[in-house]
């Protein structure tokens, strides 16, 4: 199998499956993949109430687009039968909460490892044309300098980024012992609407919103490089298309400028009009030992390989956070816990 097989061009008329569909990066791609005219077959996790997550939220003429499919990308012969006749994968399918990596690491390793595993090897058996697999900043720790590059070392300070550093290498070795046509895609922090409420911007946001008087967080000092959603996703639709070699390389998605938590908020009182009161205190959930303190992307290899800079600024992208928590409506008793 070689690169070949997929030249830069449409995904119009293509089938493309997308696990972990019901996410927030995930639902965001799957309505970008309607628009760009894709059969999308998205893989939403399996639940009792037959809930597809957030694309519950679909149009009914895009959920009439979608052959939705509710599974576990843990099973190996389920993932084999979803990726079968498929031309191009897209696999964010992952548990990503860093906080119960620590309680539940093997949940960990068998969703983000394994869950990798069967997809790699249902690819490499139906011949598939692309394979784009979703890492995280996280892998590098915190580096020891910055701005980051996919050069830099990858450490593994929590369970969660252990895992993810594995399922890149699986991607890594797949390519270069059997020749599976993958990339993998590194997006640094991904923020927009459909974040899950206990990351750090729905928790602020949220309760400005509600007019909290007072905000409680942990430390001001992390620094972070936040990309919006809709930027995220163009980065897998350039991903699933661009005429690059397919031999398990990683490329980055970040904006190339970082600010603290400190910064953060004060852009989010701007965006908001909220006069609330910062509380710190220690609500740590890391061990010492495993916090991250600054995760910056240089953004050239981007720009260089897919032609994908970011287009929404952090303000617009807080603002348009903003108006969408506000139009859902806002629980006054939010968490004051930022807890990932």
């Amino acid at each position: 199998m070689t690169a070949g097989n997929m030249t830069e061009g449409t995904l119009a008329g293509k089938t493309v499956v997308v696990t972990g569909a019901d996410g927030f990066i995930g639902s965001h791609l799957t309505q970008r993949l309607i628009a760009e005219g894709a059969t999308v077959r998205a893989l939403c996790v399996y639940n009792s109430n037959s809930s597809y997550g957030w694309l519950d939220d679909l149009s009914e003429e895009e959920r009439d687009a979608v052959d939705l499919q509710l599974g576990d990308i843990r099973d190996a012969e389920f993932v084999s039968d979803l990726v079968k006749g498929s031309d191009v994968v897209l696999h964010l399918a992952a548990l990503i909460a860093i906080p119960y990596s620590y309680q539940a690491p093997r949940s960990y390793v068998e969703t983000n490892v394994v869950g990798t595993l069967n997809v790699l090897e249902a690819v490499r058996r139906h011949d598939i044309g692309r394979l784009v697999n979703t890492s995280t900043s996280e892998v590098y720790g915190t580096p020891s300098t910055v701005p980051i590059t996919v050069k830099n070392e990858l450490r593994g300070q929590s369970p969660y980024s252990a895992t993810k550093i594995a399922a890149d290498k699986l991607c890594e070795a797949w390519a270069g012992s059997f020749e599976t046509p993958v990339l993998v895609l590194r997006p640094f922090n991904t923020y927009g609407p459909r974040q899950s409420a206990r990351a750090v911007i729905p928790t602020i946001l949220q309760q400005m919103i509600a007019g909290a008087e007072t905000i409680h967080l942990g430390s001001l000092d992390p620094r972070r490089d936040f990309t919006f959603v809709t930027d995220t996703a163009d980065g897998f639709i350039r991903a699933a298309t661009a005429d690059v070699p397919l031999e398990g390389q990683v490329i980055q998605l970040g904006t190339g400028t970082d600010v603290s938590i400190g910064e953060l908020v004060e852009l989010a009182r701007k965006v908001t009009g909220s006069t609330a009161e910062i509380v710190t205190e220690d609500v740590r959930v890391r061990p010492a030992g495993s916090e991250v303190m600054r995760l910056l992307s240089d953004p050239s290899q981007a720009l260089q390989e897919l032609g994908w800079a970011p287009r929404v600024g952090l303000e617009e992208g807080l603002r348009r956070s903003a108006e969408w928590i506000a139009a859902r409506g806002v629980d006054s008793k939010a968490s004051a816990r930022y807890v990932r």
